[in-house]
């Protein structure tokens, strides 16, 4: 079998396999390890392995390869990239914080290595929060990409931030209305949302958070159905861990087709996150390519910000 193959060679490789909670099922439990990219990051940090095979998205694998220059690190598709990733060149970025001196630039994970390289702390959804809140309070800051999660955050800290216009293309479709309806038909289900969401999206949550803490809100409840707004592959490691429990995907708005007539679209779902597959893993465990590398003058600047978050997420024991 494809699975017992790659076992194999991982083990003969001393290969780890690292998978995001949105890609495949099955590359979900093929792996020695899963998580969201806080999670990835400090795995990454610390693995004894000489090859990392990271199954998720392109800056993924350059946080890891940043992160691990003694180590080959792995994707199965390069293709695989990040809408919010690309929302944000690193050129245009960098011409936004040099019109804005005196900013402390705080900048998501779902970036390039090369806009990492002009930031000054990395930040995760699951740790933008405690970060933004370390800064002294008259810092000025500017967050990027993702301008959903930057007026979250913004809204719940009090700070004031100079928000790059962002977004993910996955998460800002999730519908009101459409969610409006399932809690209709489903009155004593949660909603569980993720901040890279719209605001009113936001506001109709039970619980806000990143992939891990919805996980671990939903398994920890009391209810037993929930509404889930964020990138379906979750509900795969949430119903593993609750498989008593129901769990429904929010829909996406209906996307019109060019004569303005309305078309299914599994839009809750990330395209580049399921090009991750079983036999893409395989052959690149196999022929230890592609190897994800970064230019090391690039390399240099973006490992600070990204040894600040996980420096700051240790002290804060996250």
């Amino acid at each position: 079998m494809l699975k017992d193959e790659i076992r194999r060679l991982a083990k003969e490789k001393n290969a780890v396999i690292m998978a995001h909670y949105y890609v495949d099922g099955e590359v979900q439990d093929l792996a020695d390890f899963i998580g969201d990219s806080l999670a990835l990051a400090q795995q990454a940090a610390k693995t004894d392995a000489d090859i990392i095979v990271l199954c998720g998205v392109h800056f993924m694998g350059e946080t890891a390869a940043i992160l691990c220059p003694d180590k080959k690190v792995l994707v199965p598709d390069t293709a695989a990239t990040c809408s919010l990733a690309e929302s944000c060149p690193a050129d245009e970025f960098k011409a936004f914080v040099e019109a804005h001196p005196g900013h402390t630039v705080v900048s998501y994970v779902n970036t390039t290595a090369a806009t990492k390289a002009v930031t000054d702390v990395v930040v995760t959804s699951s740790n933008a929060r405690q970060i933004v809140e370390s800064l002294p309070e008259d810092a000025k800051i500017i967050f990027g990409p993702d301008q959903n999660l930057g007026a979250y955050i913004s809204d719940i800290t009090g700070r004031k931030m100079l928000l790059w216009n962002g977004a993910c293309h996955v998460h800002a479709r999730f519908s009101v209305e459409k969610i409006l309806e399932l809690k209709a038909q489903h009155p004593q289900a949660k909603v569980l949302v993720h901040p890279e969401c719209k605001g009113p999206v936001v506001k109709l949550a039970d619980k806000v958070g990143s992939t891990a803490a919805l996980l671990k809100y939903a398994i920890a409840d009391e209810a037993t159905e929930f509404i889930v707004a964020t990138e379906s592959g979750i509900l795969h490691e949430m119903q593993k861990k609750a498989p008593e429990k129901t769990f429904i995907p929010a829909p996406p708005e209906m996307p019109m087709d060019e004569s303005g007539n309305a078309r299914s679209c599994s839009c809750n779902e990330c395209e580049y996150m399921k090009m991750v597959t079983l036999e893409k893993v395989y052959a690149c465990l196999r022929d230890e390519q592609p190897v994800v590398t970064v230019d090391p003058e690039i390399a240099e600047k973006a490992i600070r910000p990204i040894e600040r978050m996980l420096d700051i997420s240790q002290r804060l024991g996250l």
